[in-house]
């Protein structure tokens, strides 16, 4: 009779044949037949209740290990460039094994966070425990949660957080990470709707208590993928690098340059100087920090800066694109101290035309920094002690050359848009204070001017060389939001002409009839929106919203991925060193104009929710008060209401407009009352009552008291003769079909 195997023997065959290990398998393999297969079973089962084995459909695993094929998810490189994966599933008590990615010449490109099957092969003397190699990608991705968790006896529920979003999931009491009642967290969908037709989560990722004041900013973050927290190596990286030297570099250090930035920042990446010529021309300069220098390509810390595309902003806290150490010290030109640049010299003629420019390579020593404030009042005739010693030789030149920039702008004519920056102000611990908008200065002005002249010059410089880059493209709007800005613009009692062409001077004259009016900011936002979203693209299309012909990102490396393309393409096109483009970014540069353009829509997008968060948390305390504001948007669910005195913009349902029914005119963009006729569109006045404001969503809903000044006109709910609801269905139809053909006639 075949002798019965040790336990320690079934676990040594089970390690060394991970593909053929059913408990067939392993009976053929020690030769048990008949009623040993019974002791063998006990066997197995003894193991698999201590742990030490698992037992997946009819195949037995060591607890300890993973299968031969599973489903990984693949990490962000570490500070060497390999890249791991995570198993989906680990049972093992230890530490999860590490998994390396070894991918093949032909397999397609996997991004962070995607998912696929994989081969597994052990490894031993290796910092890791496996080498992976793809299977299959797995397509359908997987849905990301954020939201709030209610326990229940068995599991719980994740309540949404976004406006408008409805929807719960539930959760399985296996599945919870041990959540605490009210606490934010981040879930995976990982099946079909489960019990109650709810979809099913599991929580991946406590992120602790939603009504926290700095948990605002917290839940954007991981709502929308945003990294932000350095990996060791790269912040071992960024805090062991040197400063540059001279060696090959220029001398630009008796230049007059100072930095001008608002009165909080933390770093400063870009400088600026003008000098007055003898024809009335200026020269100016513009240096940017040299942050190529510090991250070369392929090194942990350009992988990282590539990952994150551009730094966020948020009321309480930055999300940078660099670590600190170079961010807001190495690549930061600070007042007094020598500092890398890349500069370009621009001459001006005396129309403000760009006659010619250079670019060098150089170290520079920053005279000032100065806040905005600071320099408008030093360009009034009121500086202080540290702007009045540099009236004559730094002040005055650059409001000379502002001015020369100012004319050629009025003949080019871009789009002149004036939206007023909002600023939320917060307590020491975290709280919204005040809820106020930033005073615009000529400096402001000044500042955006020469960092549109600059980075037009570096566009120009690389296409003349013929050298690969990042434009900056904004392509022009379609017929469709030209017709609805038309609408809007019409029922503000403004005119937009039409042509076969589309030039700005056109929307420049809408904003002009606007500004000074009421309906001014109303306008602006229209337009504004009218707009496609500027992307980057490695062809040249154009500047459809400053009306240039190439346009590229120079002035700001430290805070976007396409300016540090754009300096390396320089550094390479002028022979500047070995840290310019690498054969990698030349081959990828089209995927990353496509990352760092989703990079920047995820940032404000971000940004937006966590402003609607913080305004609602503001108005809260505020909820049954009444408030005025105007109409900016209307949609077949309601209006939406932009309010005075904070900006914020809030909901009207449709269902709590009057007490009639409302027709949506999707072309004219109004609601029309059933019973009185009554319209309601974009542009008009309103007095509402603020009846709900939900911090954890951002969302504000008011209820109509006033419209033009008068209160709304007591409609039916069954109208003036006892009509139904359905008759005033039919008859919204029949008004609807009247309207179309009173319009086709018109035409």
């Amino acid at each position: 009779m075949t002798q019965i195997p040790s336990k320690q023997q079934i676990m040594e065959w089970v390690e060394a044949h991970p593909d053929a290990n059913s408990k067939r398998d392993i009976a053929k393999a020690f030769g048990i037949k008949g009623a040993q297969r019974i002791e063998l079973k006990r066997l197995l089962k003894e193991l698999e209740a201590d742990g030490l084995l698992e037992r997946r459909r009819r195949h037995y695993l060591d607890a300890e290990k993973l299968p031969p094929v599973t489903v990984v998810e693949l990490l962000a490189p570490d500070g060497s460039g390999d890249l791991f994966v995570k198993p989906l599933e680990w049972r093992g008590e230890g530490p999860m094994p590490r998994i390396l990615y070894m991918p093949r010449g032909t397999d397609p490109a996997l991004g962070r966070g995607e998912r696929f099957l994989a081969r597994l092969a052990e490894v031993s003397g290796e910092d890791h425990h496996y080498q992976a190699r793809l299977i299959r990608r797995i397509t359908a991705s997987t849905q990301k949660i954020t939201g709030i968790f209610r326990a229940e006896s068995e599991g719980g529920r994740i309540m949404p957080i976004d406006k408008g979003q409805d929807r719960e999931w539930k959760v399985r009491a296996d599945a919870t990470m041990g959540a605490q009642n009210g606490e934010l967290v981040q879930a995976e969908q990982i099946g079909p709707k489960g019990r109650m037709g709810l979809p099913v989560a599991r929580i991946t990722e406590r992120l602790g208590d939603p009504s926290a004041p700095r948990s605002v900013s917290l839940i954007a973050i991981h709502q929308h993928g945003i990294p932000d927290e350095f990996p060791a190596k790269v912040i071992e990286e960024a805090e062991t690098r040197e400063a540059a030297t001279m060696k090959g570099r220029e001398d630009l250090r008796d230049l007059p340059l100072v930095t001008i930035d608002p009165s909080d920042a933390r770093d400063h990446d870009d400088a600026v100087a003008a000098f007055v010529e003898e024809d009335g021309g200026a020269t100016i300069w513009v240096a940017i920090a040299d942050v190529a220098y510090y991250v070369r390509p392929g090194s942990a810390l350009d992988r990282e800066a590539w990952t994150r595309g551009n730094s966020s902003y948020f009321p309480d806290r930055v999300v940078p694109m660099l670590p600190e150490a170079l961010s807001a010290d190495l690549c930061s030109l600070h007042e007094a101290v020598d500092r890398p640049v890349i500069a370009v010299r621009m001459r001006l003629g005396p129309d403000g035309q760009k006659i010619s420019h250079d670019f060098h390579r150089g170290m520079m020593n920053s005279r000032a920094s100065l806040s905005y404030e600071q320099a408008q009042a030093g360009a009034d005739g009121a500086p202080d002690n540290q702007t009045a010693p540099l009236m004559g030789d730094v002040i005055k030149p650059l409001w000379h050359a502002y001015d020369l920039l100012k004319s050629a702008r009025e003949r080019r004519q871009p789009l002149d848009l004036d939206l007023p920056e909002r600023r939320i102000e917060l307590t020491r611990d975290g709280r919204v204070k005040s809820v106020n908008f930033r005073e615009r200065f000529d400096a402001h002005r000044l500042i955006e001017e020469f960092m549109v002249l600059a980075n037009v010059a570096a566009a120009e410089e690389l296409a003349r060389r013929q050298r690969p880059l990042l434009f900056r493209v904004h392509e022009e709007p379609s017929q469709d939001k030209m017709e609805a800005l038309r609408e809007v613009a019409q029922a503000s009692g403004f005119a937009l002409a039409k042509g076969q062409v589309l030039h700005t001077s056109q929307l420049n004259r809408l904003l002009a009839q606007a500004e000074g009016t009421d309906f001014d900011e109303l306008i602006n936002i229209s337009t504004l929106r009218s707009m496609t979203q500027a992307y980057y693209h490695p062809e040249n299309f154009g500047h459809f919203g400053l009306a240039l012909k190439s346009y590229a990102h120079f002035t700001s490396p430290i805070r976007r991925y396409s300016d540090l393309i754009v300096h390396r393409a320089l550094i390479s096109a002028h022979g500047w060193g070995k840290d310019g483009l690498s054969e990698g970014d030349i081959e990828r540069m089209a995927e990353t104009a496509t990352h760092i353009s989703e990079t920047e829509r995820r940032s404000m997008a971000a940004e937006r929710d966590t402003t609607d968060r913080y305004l609602a948390a503001y108005l809260s305390d505020r909820v049954g008060s009444e408030m005025t504001g105007r109409i900016s948007g209307i949609q077949r669910f309601g209006a939406f209401i932009k309010l005075d005195e904070t900006g914020a913009d809030g909901l009207l349902p449709i269902r709590d407009i009057g007490r009639e029914y409302f027709h949506f005119d999707a072309d004219a963009q109004t609601l029309v009352g059933a019973d009185t006729g009554i319209q309601i569109g974009v542009g008009q006045r309103v007095t509402v009552r603020l009846a709900e404001a939900i911090p954890v969503t951002g969302g504000l809903t008011l209820e109509l008291l006033e419209l033009e000044g008068s209160a709304m006109p007591r409609g039916g709910r069954k109208g003036k003769r006892g009509m139904s609801p359905r008759r005033h269905a039919t008859k919204a139809r029949l008004a609807e079909v009247k309207r179309a053909a009173k319009r086709r006639r018109k035409k």
